[in-house]
């Protein structure tokens, strides 16, 4: 598994997924993949989403010759985790909402899962509630003005935390103390959702344990390409014509090399 590791999400919510994978395996090259011309995905219909994603994943797979993919959003993993494992020989690692753990950490057994409509109304989602929060008050939260907020964040606008907390207020009336950052923006804004929940609700997400899944597949290749020194690449590649300057910015301040548009033809 020489080649890149491949990371998709609709915006740069991805970019929390990226972080995890960057500390566990430092020394190996990244190209992430961005659909901002769709983007927030929570908002789109699920044949659009499940074709416009498989068709750019695989596209750039085989470009990049990629080791392994990871689908960093969760609207989409609840979607096109098997079809993208159909059409590719190399690993596909999705992302899904923490509900196991926090089942397990929440004293009140009283949990809350904040993510996209999308993901909210996934039978996946319902599944993964059923199978390992069963004894637990499971409420959920449906938002993708969050993802703007994020998005707009690591392009350097500041956050409207009074937009914030009404958004929140919903959270903050209830007696939950566990919740579930259920979307790879959300980790972006934690230090201001803290400020506005309080730090007696625990916040959950699954960087972690998708960057322990993806050291774990890529094996042993990580050592060989540590020893060696060598400089790592981190390529961009997005779908609308142009990007924010403060996200070029933020980009190249994350150390990212070369920020392209995708050269094919623009999904609808």
């Amino acid at each position: 598994m020489s080649g890149p590791i491949l990371i998709f999400d609709s915006g740069i919510g991805g970019l929390s997924i990226l972080d995890e994978i960057r500390t566990l395996i430092p020394d190996k090259d990244c190209c992430y993949l961005f659909d901002n011309a769709r983007l927030p995905y929570g908002e789109l219909a699920e044949s659009p989403l499940i074709i416009g994603c498989v068709s750019l994943i695989c596209e750039h797979a085989k470009r990049i010759n990629a080791a392994i993919v990871v689908v960093a959003c969760n609207s989409a993993s609840t979607l096109v985790l098997p079809i993208l494992r159909k059409r590719l020989s190399i690993p596909i690692v999705g992302v899904v909402p923490a509900i196991k753990p926090a089942a397990k950490i929440s004293i009140q057994r009283h949990i809350g899962l904040l993510a996209t409509p999308g993901t909210i109304k996934r039978p996946y989602t319902k599944e993964l509630i059923e199978a390992f929060a069963e004894d637990c008050q499971v409420e959920l939260f449906g938002s993708s003005e969050l993802v703007m907020l994020a998005e707009a964040k690591l392009a350097g606008i500041a956050i409207d935390m009074a937009k914030l907390t009404l958004l929140l207020t919903p959270i903050r009336e209830s007696a939950l103390d566990t919740l579930v950052l259920g979307c790879t923006h959300f980790p972006i804004l934690a230090a201001e959702i803290r400020q506005v929940l309080g730090n007696h609700i625990t916040l959950l997400d699954s960087g972690k344990a998708v960057a322990d899944r993806v050291a774990y597949l890529l094996g042993d290749n990580t050592a060989v390409i540590s020893d060696d020194k060598r400089c790592v690449n981190y390529s961009a590649v997005y779908t609308t014509d142009d990007i924010a300057v403060g996200l070029r910015e933020r980009l190249v301040e994350e150390g990212f090399t070369k920020i392209e548009p995708h050269s094919s033809t623009h999904l609808s």
